[in-house]
């Protein structure tokens, strides 16, 4: 199908649709994720894609089609399933409290308390500290509420939240938009670290440039039909907008049901 990766996916979505108001938002969409693989899903507005990765993360419910999570048929209906399955999503508005400090961000709704009922503050700066020496060892401004911190270290303070909670598929919206060449590294850093711990990032963004830098598969979405799929090595960055654009399938790709079709 969309992969040559061998092993068996972290998330396998098949032949899913969703339709609102009776026109079809996504039509018989496929697409897989393996552990420690970034695979961009691309189009234009309206192509389908943020519709799909809601669908996966819970946000809306399918109409046909079945999400397969580490081989396993996954039944998601709302949020909490799909962080049941290990599935997390970071927005591009990285919902992070801006008046408190990264620990009590990551342990948000989820704190850690004293025997007596108060709240662990030290246990939980301790977990925040471990989580983001693996993500981030230069981040040190424990102490500083998140607003002083910059784009890129909000980013990281959102993935640790994540992965903290053992989130093993990631989806990744935007993610070094607004974002400055130094905190566009970083993020970049971020995502390379997370894929040698065997994490999977869905990626959806508009600028290709990124896609080429930090994916290795592209998913390319028209109409609500995958158009095709490849690997960013086998395809040029305007071949990939002739997929985005026109519904045209280069050489390099595998073709989906959306693909433009030779007359």
């Amino acid at each position: 199908m969309s992969s040559e990766t061998s092993g068996t996916p972290l998330v396998q979505i098949k032949d899913l649709s969703i339709a609102f108001g009776g026109i079809k938002a996504v039509d018989k969409a496929s697409v897989d994720l393996h552990p420690g693989e970034v695979v961009a899903i691309l189009g234009h507005n309206g192509a389908g894609k943020s519709t799909l990765i809601k669908v996966l993360s819970g946000a809306y419910k399918r109409d046909e089609g079945q999400i397969f999570v580490n081989g396993e048929e996954a039944d998601i209906n709302n949020p909490r399933d799909a962080k049941k399955y290990g599935i997390e999503t970071i927005y591009q508005t990285l919902a992070v409290a801006d008046n408190v400090d990264a620990a009590a961000n990551l342990y948000l709704g989820r704190e850690i308390l004293t025997n007596y009922g108060t709240l662990d503050d030290a246990a939980m700066e301790s977990q925040a500290r471990k989580v983001m020496g693996r993500l981030n060892p230069n981040f040190q401004r424990f102490k500083e509420p998140v607003s002083k911190l910059s784009g890129g270290q909000r980013q990281s303070v959102a993935i640790a939240r994540a992965i903290l909670f053992n989130a093993r598929i990631l989806i990744m919206d935007e993610p070094t938009a607004a974002l400055g060449p130094q905190e566009t590294d970083q993020v970049s850093d971020l995502i390379q670290q997370l894929k040698q711990e065997g994490i999977g990032i869905f990626l959806i963004s508009h600028d290709i440039h990124d896609v080429f830098d930090l994916a290795d598969r592209v998913a390319v979405m028209k109409n609500g039909q995958m158009v095709g799929y490849a690997k960013t090595e086998d395809v040029t960055k305007d071949e990939v907008l002739g997929m985005i654009i026109m519904g045209k399938c280069p050489a390099g790709a595998t073709p989906g049901p959306g693909a433009m079709q030779e007359s």
